[in-house]
C-alpha cells in the first residue's frame, strides 16, 4: 500500500484564504502535532525550510526548520523526520555535521529534503544572493556530493565551482549506514536529471494519478540511465486532505477554503513561486489556496473515499503522501483514527 506522512505546520497553517486556522506557529503546538502523528502511525514528518512565512505573509511568524527538527528528534519515538535544506542558506560541511548529529539524536530517523530554492525575495533578504535556475541545481549537486563525501570518507576534500573543502573530517558518521537519505523535487529537465544522478528519492507536487505515474516512470528511466537500480528510488507527493463523515461536509469545507483574497500578503510569495520556478504543468488560482498544488490529488471525502483514492496512487507506484490539513492537530488525530487503520487493512489484503 502507501505510507502517510505530514507537513509540520510551522507557518501557522496552510490556507492562504483563512487568516486564523487555530494552530499557532509555536514549538509547543508543533510538538503536539508531531507527537500525535507519531502515536497515530504516520511514517514521516516534513519540516519546511523557509525563513519567511509564504503562507500567511512575510511579516507573520514561522519556526526555523533545523532547530525545530532537532528538538522534535528528542521527543518522538518512531516517526521519521525530514528537514528541508536550501543550499543558499547553509554551508554543506556544517550541514553534514548537523545532519549526522540529528541522526544520532533521533536514533537513525533523519532525512533531508533538498530544495534548490525558488523565492528570490527571501534569498536576497537573508544572504544577499540569487542564482538563476540552472546554477541553483549545479550548486545543489555540489552540496550533495559534499554531504555524501563527509558521511562516507575518513578525510574528504572537494574543489567545485561553488564550494571548496580541504581535508575535512566528520565524526561521528550518521547512524544510518548509507548516510542520511536525501529526497528532492523538481519539474525541469535539469532538475530531474540532477536528482536521478545524485539523490535517493523523488518528491512531487500534487497531481492526478496519471500525471504522477508518468513522472515516476520518467524518473525510473533517468535513474536507470544514470547506472542505478531504479527500484531503490522511492516516490512521494504533497497533498492536502479534507476528511469528513460525509461527502457533503467535505465539499462544504473545500468551498470554504478556496475563496481567494487577492489582497492577502501571501499572494506576493505565490507570484514569486510561479515566476522563478520551471513548472511542468499549468497552475491556476485554486492552487494558490493551499501550497504545493495540494488540492490536485482530490483527497476530499469520507475516510473510505480517501483510502480508495490513495490506492489509485499506490497502483501507479507512489510510496509516500505527505499531507497538509487544517486544523492540523485535530485532523491528524482524525486520520489516525479513521484512515490509517483502513489503509493497513487494505495492505494486509494485498
Amino acid at each position: 500500500m502507501i505510507d502517510l506522512g505530514i507537513w509540520l505546520p510551522i507557518f501557522g497553517g496552510w490556507l492562504r484564504n483563512v487568516e486564523d486556522e487555530g494552530m499557532p506557529p509555536t514549538f509547543e503546538y508543533n510538538k503536539r502535532v508531531a507527537q500525535a502523528a507519531d502515536e497515530s502511525g504516520f511514517s514521516t514528518i516534513l519540516i519546511a525550510e523557509l525563513n519567511l512565512n509564504d503562507i500567511k505573509g512575510i511579516r507573520a511568524p514561522s519556526l526555523e526548520c533545523w532547530t525545530t527538527t532537532s528538538a522534535l528528534a528528542a521527543v518522538t519515538d518512531r516517526i521519521r523526520l525530514m528537514s528541508a535544506i536550501r543550499p543558499g542558506f547553509r554551508e554543506p560541511a556544517v550541514t553534514a555535521k548537523m545532519a549526522a548529529n540529528i541522526d544520532h539524536i533521533s536514533g537513525g530517523r533523519f532525512e533531508i529534503n533538498l530544495v534548490s530554492a525558488w523565492w528570490e525575495e527571501e534569498m536576497k533578504m537573508y544572504v544577499g544572493d540569487w542564482l538563476e535556475h540552472g546554477d541553483r541545481y549545479d550548486r545543489s549537486r555540489e552540496f550533495v556530493e559534499i554531504l555524501r563525501g563527509l558521511w562516507t570518507e575518513d578525510t574528504f576534500s572537494y574543489d567545485g565551482d561553488f564550494y571548496t573543502i580541504e581535508d575535512a573530517i566528520l565524526e561521528p558518521k550518521p547512524v544510518q549506514p548509507r548516510g542520511v537519505p536525501i529526497y528532492a523535487g523538481g519539474g525541469s529537465d535539469e532538475g530531474r536529471t540532477m536528482i536521478a544522478n545524485h539523490c535517493d528519492h523523488y518528491l512531487m507536487h500534487g497531481g492526478s494519478p496519471e500525471k504522477i505515474g508518468r513522472d515516476i516512470e520518467d524518473m525510473r528511466q533517468r535513474r536507470a540511465e544514470a547506472g542505478y537500480n531504479s527500484d531503490d528510488m522511492q516516490f512521494g507527493m504533497a497533498a492536502y486532505v479534507i476528511c469528513r463523515d460525509t461527502e457533503e461536509e467535505a465539499q462544504a469545507e473545500l468551498d470554504r477554503i478556496t475563496t481567494i483574497d487577492y489582497e492577502s500578503e501571501g499572494y506576493d510569495s505565490y507570484d514569486d513561486f510561479v515566476e522563478n520556478s520551471k513548472l511542468d504543468s499549468e497552475i491556476d488560482l485554486k492552487d494558490y489556496s493551499v501550497s504545493n498544488r495540494g488540492l490536485r490529488p482530490n483527497l476530499v471525502g469520507t475516510p473510505e473515499q480517501i483510502v480508495d483514492r490513495l490506492q489509485e496512487y499506490a497502483d501507479v507506484g507512489l510510496d509516500l503522501v505527505l499531507l497538509q490539513c487544517s486544523p492540523m492537530l485535530e485532523e491528524v488525530q482524525r486520520l489516525g483514527r479513521d484512515v490509517i487503520p483502513k489503509l493497513k487493512r487494505v495492505k494486509t489484503r494485498v
